[in-house]
C-alpha cells in the first residue's frame, strides 16, 4: 500500500485537490441559502439578546470571628469537656460558609422564611416589572413577546408555589470562600436590583440567628445538664471542674450575644447595584456566538443535502437494476 501511493503522489494531491475544490463549490453555489440561514438565527438572537432584562448582583463580604477571646479551662475541665464532645471556642472551628450552603438549600429552612418575607410576591414577575432594565432602555421587544403569554396560567397550589420560590432562590442566592483570606461571599444574582440587596440582608441575618439559636440551645441544655451533676457530685475537685466548665459555658452565651451576626463580622455591606453596572447578559457575545454556529450549520445543512441528492440517482439506478436486469438477462 505505501508503494503504491509513494508511486502516484501526484494523483493523490490532484484528488485532494479535486475534493476541496468540490466543498468550496458547494458552498460558493449555496452561499445564499447559507448567508439566509445565519440572517434568520442571527436575527433571532438579536431578539432574544433584547428580550432579556439586564441581570444585577449585590453581595456581601463576611470574615468568620476570631477565637482569640474564648473561654480557658484548666486541664481537668477542658479534659471533661473534651469527654463530653463540648465545643467552648464559640463555633470558629467551623465552616461558616458550609453551613450556609446547606441553610440554602434547605426546604426545611427556606420554607418559614419564603412565608414570613413573601418571598413568593417579591420574586413574582408581575412584581418586579417596574424595575427591569433592558438594553438602550428599551423594552418593546419585551412587551411584544409578553403579548403572546397572556393565556392563563394553571392554578398552582400555595404548597407548589413555595417549593418553586425556593428553587428559584437557589439559582439567585450563593455562597463562596476565598482560600487565602477565609473570606466569605454572600452573593445574590437577580433581574431586579433592589430586590438583590433585600435578599443578602433578609438571609444573612435570618442565617445568623438560626445558628446562632441551636447553639445557645445546646448551651442551656449543656448548663442545665451540668448545674444537675455538681448538685450530685461529691468528690471537690470533680465539683471544681464542674464549675469551671459552668463558668465558661455561660461566657461563651454571654459572648455569643456581641456582635450583629453571630460568628461572622461582615466586612461589607450590600448595596443596591448601580443601573450601569450589570452581571448580564452578554448580548454582544450571544449575537456573535448565534452568528458563528448559524454559519456552521449552514454549511453542514447544504453538505447534507448535497450527499442526500447524490445518494437518490444511485438508489433510483439500483431499484431499476433489480427490476429490469432479470428481463434484460
Amino acid at each position: 500500500m505505501r508503494d503504491q501511493y509513494n508511486n502516484h503522489p501526484a494523483e493523490c494531491m490532484e484528488e485532494n485537490e479535486i475534493d476541496l475544490r468540490e466543498l468550496f463549490a458547494t458552498i460558493a453555489e449555496n452561499k445564499f441559502t447559507i448567508m439566509a440561514f445565519a440572517l434568520l438565527i442571527t436575527s433571532f438572537a438579536i431578539l432574544y439578546a433584547l428580550y432579556k432584562p439586564n441581570v444585577y448582583t449585590s453581595q456581601s463580604i463576611l470574615i468568620p470571628k476570631e477565637q482569640g477571646g474564648k473561654p480557658s479551662l484548666g486541664g481537668g475541665a477542658a479534659a471533661l469537656a473534651a469527654m463530653a464532645g463540648i465545643n467552648i471556642g464559640g463555633g470558629g472551628s467551623l465552616d461558616i460558609a458550609e453551613l450556609f450552603k446547606n441553610l440554602l438549600g434547605d426546604y426545611a429552612f427556606n420554607k418559614p422564611l419564603i412565608k414570613k418575607y413573601r418571598l413568593d410576591q417579591m420574586l413574582d414577575e408581575k412584581n418586579i416589572e417596574k424595575h427591569l432594565v433592558f438594553a438602550a432602555n428599551q423594552r418593546a421587544v419585551y412587551d411584544f413577546v409578553k403579548s403572546f403569554r397572556t393565556k392563563a396560567k394553571k392554578q398552582k397550589s400555595y404548597e407548589d408555589i413555595l417549593f418553586e420560590t425556593h428553587k428559584k432562590l437557589k439559582n439567585i442566592l450563593s455562597v463562596s470562600t476565598d482560600k487565602k483570606s477565609g473570606a466569605i461571599t454572600l452573593s445574590a444574582k437577580f433581574e431586579d436590583r433592589f430586590v438583590t440587596k433585600k435578599l443578602i440582608d433578609i438571609y444573612l441575618k435570618e442565617m445568623s440567628d438560626y445558628i446562632k439559636r441551636l447553639d445557645l440551645q445546646e448551651i442551656d441544655e449543656q448548663v442545665r445538664y451540668y448545674e444537675d451533676e455538681l448538685q450530685k457530685a461529691k468528690n471537690l475537685d470533680l465539683k471544681a471542674n464542674i464549675n469551671e466548665l459552668l463558668s465558661a459555658l455561660v461566657k461563651k452565651k454571654v459572648l455569643s450575644q456581641a456582635g450583629e451576626f453571630y460568628m461572622v463580622k461582615q466586612l461589607t455591606k450590600p448595596q443596591v447595584p448601580y443601573i450601569k453596572d450589570k452581571a448580564g447578559p452578554k448580548r454582544a457575545l450571544i449575537v456573535i456566538v448565534a452568528f458563528i454556529t448559524s454559519i456552521i450549520l449552514g454549511i453542514f445543512f447544504v453538505f447534507f443535502k448535497e450527499f442526500l441528492n447524490e445518494e437518490k440517482p444511485k438508489k433510483e439506478e439500483e431499484i431499476f437494476e433489480n427490476e429490469y436486469k432479470p428481463i434484460i438477462e
